[in-house]
């Protein structure tokens, strides 16, 4: 199964023909189990190559409604890589400090270095799917011209989504890869994760008011998520649509794009050149010849 082609937004498709509890050829958990393992140890070896040549890095972009799975793909997609490379930033509501800046800023001070592997849990794009639902949040950012949520039209977003593209160009110009996945669950299953964690003693720190509040707001959502992807899914940093009823066969999708992805990097470990080969030749020479 090719999953970068199988799951890349495609703006002829509406979201609402994706379906959220596509599975591929699996019908349970434990039909994914070698190949998702296959997928993490993949990953660990383009990753430690990745980190050692030094000349590319990666930015994952995680973006979906609340209880999706974000968390739950950082922790086991991740989970062999080397945490020297890797780094998870959540975006949360923004600071004083934050707003007193354009809004791309905090993303700017966590982007990833070169070699390493860059994680927003949210991003610069809840400037689009946040505020769009709630467009008073935009009167504390104090845009000239913002002064009143009337003035707040399609023109201001159009210019979001191309300012957000243009950056992505340039970011993948540098040698940046830019992989965004939207994590595409329905209301049903929204309801049911919210529910467990209400019921569940365990998960009750996952909850709060808030969640049931944006919940009144899923169609809302959806329809800035659809215009976010209309408008930001491109050749350079395509959007992928992953089916997230199923968290086992979402968390397989991620792992074998981000793979796949890296797979047609030219990446290799760096070559040592005859004077550091020389280097080693007599370092060996004179641990070996230690008295023990």
């Amino acid at each position: 199964m090719d999953y970068t082609k199988a799951f890349c937004y495609e703006p002829s498709r509406p979201l609402a023909n994706y379906e959220t509890d596509f599975t591929g050829p699996f019908r349970k958990k434990k039909d994914t189990e070698e190949v998702f393992q296959e997928g993490i140890l993949r990953l660990r070896e383009l990753q430690d190559m990745m980190y050692a040549q030094g000349k590319y890095g990666v930015l994952i972009i995680l973006q979906a409604l609340d209880a999706a799975g974000k968390d739950g793909i950082i922790k086991h997609v991740m989970s062999g890589v080397n945490p020297q490379g890797c780094q998870v930033k959540s975006f949360k509501t923004p600071s004083s400090e934050e707003l007193a800046h354009d809004y791309m800023w905090r993303c700017y001070k966590a982007l990833p270095e070169r070699g390493n592997i860059g994680i927003f849990n949210r991003s610069y794009y809840e400037e689009v799917l946040v505020v769009r639902v709630h467009p008073t949040f935009l009167l504390k950012q104090n845009i000239p011209g913002i002064d009143d949520v009337e003035q707040v039209n399609q023109t201001f977003w159009e210019t979001r989504f191309r300012d957000i593209c243009n950056f992505e160009r340039y970011f993948s110009n540098n040698g940046f890869l830019v992989l965004k996945f939207f994590l595409n669950i329905s209301k049903a299953e929204q309801k049911k994760r919210f529910l467990s964690r209400i019921n569940e003693p365990s998960k009750n720190w996952k909850f709060t008011m808030a969640d049931v509040n944006e919940r009144q707001h899923f169609d809302q959502y959806l329809s800035a998520f659809e215009d976010m992807l209309q408008n930001t899914s491109t050749d350079f940093a395509p959007w992928y649509v992953i089916p997230a009823d199923k968290k086992w066969f979402m968390r397989t999708a991620v792992c074998r794009i981000i793979v796949d992805t890296l797979e047609r990097l030219d990446l290799a470990y760096p070559d040592p050149g005859p004077k550091h080969l020389l280097d080693i030749e007599k370092a060996r020479i004179i641990i070996e010849s230690e008295e023990e």
